[in-house]
C-alpha cells in the first residue's frame, strides 16, 4: 500500500498588518496586556472586498501546486477546512474548483475549526492510501477579521485571531518509510459550547437551554436564524470561555502528540520538528515543556499572525520548510486542539 506524502507547500497572509498598538484605536486594551496574555504581537486582516477565504486559499494552493511541479488540472481531488467559508452553503471547495479552473474532479469541505486541517489531511489521506486518488489539494483558509467583535465586549477573543491560508499537495510514494506514517483523530462533545459561535445557526436553543453560557431569551429568538436580540446580545460573535479552552488543550496536545509516537515506535526526542496549531503562544510553550523538546525543534508564528484555525498548521509549516528547518528524512509532528472539543495529530517522515 503506498503511503501519501506532500509535495508541494504553500501560504498566503494578507498585506494588511495590526499590530497590538493598532488595536487601541478599536478598544481598551494594550500590547503588554495581549502579549502577556497570547504572546501576539501582530496579526494579518484580508482587504474587506477583493480577499475571501477561498481567494486566499487559492493563492496558497497555486504556490503548493507550482511546488509540487503539478498544474491545477492535474488534482483528483480538492479537500478544504475552514470556519469562515465564503458563503453559508455551497462550500469552499467548489469555489477553489471554479477559481483554478479544474476538471469537474471532487470537493469536500471540512468543519473541525482549528483541528481542521488535520482532519482534512487525514480524509486526503487516506484516499491516497487506497488508491482512490493520486494528486489531492488540502486547503486550510481563515477570514475571521469579518466575524469579530472589534470592541472592548469583544476583545478577549478578537485580539487572538488573523487571517490567512496555507496548502498542500499530497501524491502517493513508495519510499520506504517516508510520507505521512499516521494520524490520529479526536472528539469531545461534552464542552461544545465552552468554545463556539452560536448564531446565526439553526439551534433553536434546543442545545443551550441546560447551558448557562448562551444567556438566550427563548420566547424572543427560538427558532429564528438570526434576530435583533441576538445582534444586540453580541450571539453572532465566537464566545469562548478561555480558561477551560487552556486548561483542556494542555492535556490533550501532549496526549495525542504521544499516540502518534507510539503508534509508530518512537518517542519524543525522535521528533525533529514539532507544529502545533498555532492557538496561544502559552499553549505552545506549555507543550514543549511537558514533551520536553528544546527551542530548534518547536516551530511557532502566532506572534506575527494570531490564531489563523484551520490555516495555522499549514501557514507554520511552509515558513518552517522555507526557513531550511525541515528537510528531508526529518520526522516531523502536527498537532491540534480546537473547538468541539476535537484534537489531532500527524506524524510525516519528510
Amino acid at each position: 500500500m503506498p503511503r501519501s506524502f506532500i509535495a508541494g507547500v504553500g501560504r498566503y497572509v494578507p498585506e494588511q498588518v495590526l499590530t497590538n498598538e493598532d488595536l487601541k484605536r478599536y478598544m481598551d486594551t494594550s500590547d503588554e496586556w495581549i502579549q502577556e496574555r497570547t504572546g501576539i504581537r501582530e496579526r494579518h486582516f484580508a482587504d474587506r472586498t477583493s480577499e475571501t477565504t477561498t481567494t486566499m486559499g487559492v493563492k496558497a494552493a497555486q504556490m503548493a501546486l507550482d511546488r509540487a511541479g503539478l498544474t491545477a488540472q492535474e488534482i483528483d481531488f480538492i479537500v478544504f477546512a475552514t470556519l469562515s467559508p465564503d458563503y453559508y452553503f455551497p462550500g469552499c471547495g467548489v469555489l477553489v474548483q471554479r477559481e483554478l479552473k479544474m476538471r469537474e474532479v471532487g470537493a469536500l469541505d471540512v468543519r473541525n475549526q482549528c483541528s481542521g486541517f488535520l482532519y482534512a489531511l487525514s480524509v486526503a489521506d487516506q484516499f491516497i492510501k487506497t488508491g482512490m486518488y493520486r494528486n489531492i489539494l488540502v486547503i486550510g483558509s481563515e477570514k475571521h477579521s469579518f466575524g469579530l467583535d472589534m470592541s472592548t465586549r469583544g476583545r478577549n477573543v478578537s485580539v487572538i485571531f488573523g487571517d490567512g491560508a496555507g496548502a498542500v499537495v499530497l501524491k502517493p510514494t513508495e519510499a520506504d518509510g517516508h510520507g505521512i506514517l499516521s494520524t490520529h483523530l479526536h472528539s469531545d462533545g461534552e464542552s461544545a459550547e465552552l468554545l463556539a459561535m452560536f448564531n446565526p445557526g439553526t439551534h433553536a436553543n434546543h442545545w443551550t437551554r441546560e447551558n448557562p453560557v448562551a444567556d438566550f431569551d427563548e420566547a424572543e429568538i427560538a427558532g429564528m436564524f438570526m434576530s435583533h436580540e441576538m445582534i444586540d446580545k453580541a450571539q453572532n460573535f465566537p464566545f469562548m470561555d478561555g480558561q477551560a479552552v487552556f486548561k483542556k488543550a494542555v492535556a490533550k496536545f501532549p496526549e495525542v502528540i504521544n499516540e502518534a509516537l507510539a503508534a509508530n515506535g518512537l518517542v519524543a526526542s525522535d521528533i525533529d520538528m514539532l507544529i502545533p496549531h498555532q492557538a496561544n503562544l502559552r499553549i505552545s510553550q506549555m507543550i514543549q515543556k511537558l514533551m520536553r523538546l528544546p527551542d530548534n525543534k518547536v516551530y511557532n508564528n502566532i506572534q506575527r499572525y494570531g490564531n489563523t484555525t484551520a490555516a495555522s498548521i499549514p501557514i507554520a509549516l511552509c515558513e518552517a520548510w522555507e526557513e531550511g528547518k525541515i528537510n528531508s528524512g526529518n520526522l516531523v509532528c502536527l498537532a491540534a486542539f480546537g473547538s468541539g472539543f476535537t484534537w489531532a495529530s500527524s506524524l510525516i517522515r519528510w
